[in-house]
């Protein structure tokens, strides 16, 4: 079993990240996380049907628009919409999914953990990106331990949740 610090630090040393969900308004979740991932150095693409740009950048309608490729998608929408972007993701090649979870309960859905298991897809299930890494601030931080302690996302992955670390690739 991997840590969800390990699981979320090989995430973020991706450089080709997508975030879908990101929103025209920028005062939305998913549009912290894409300003926080593009400010870090990450290649970022923003993802949302319904735009064509995004915190001044293009905006894709669906994973398998975007150019060249991605090294792992964030996911901030409903659980329902996070399974068919798990599908897409599959028919994409993305290797990474991070279903992000805050306060509320986040994209999780099991029809998503399952399509990226059976699809060999190193998932996140739940947390955010920016509770992690250089860029983490201490609200996210505080947030991180305070959903931890009441069960809401996992300090360990199940086995098999994450095949890009237990491959060591």
């Amino acid at each position: 079993m991997s840590s969800l610090r390990e699981a979320a630090e090989e995430f973020l040393a991706q450089p080709r990240l997508a975030v879908a969900g990101v929103s025209r308004d920028p005062k939305q979740p998913a549009n912290l996380i894409y300003r926080r991932l593009r400010d870090a150095g990450h290649e970022t693409f923003a993802v949302n049907p319904n735009a064509l740009e995004v915190e001044g950048d293009p905006c894709y309608p669906g994973i398998g628009d975007l150019p060249g490729g991605v090294d792992g998608v964030v996911i901030v929408t409903t659980p329902d919409v996070a399974a068919q972007i798990v599908v897409d993701c599959a028919l994409a090649g993305v290797p990474r999914v991070w279903l992000h979870r805050g306060i509320g309960p986040g994209s999780m859905s099991e029809t998503a953990l399952a399509h990226c298991r059976e699809h060999g897809i190193s998932v996140i299930p739940g947390a955010c990106p920016n509770m992690f890494g250089e860029n983490s601030d201490a609200g996210h931080r505080c947030m991180r331990v305070m959903l931890r302690a009441g069960g809401k996302i996992p300090a360990r992955l199940p086995a098999g949740s994450y095949p890009c670390l237990e491959a060591g690739t």
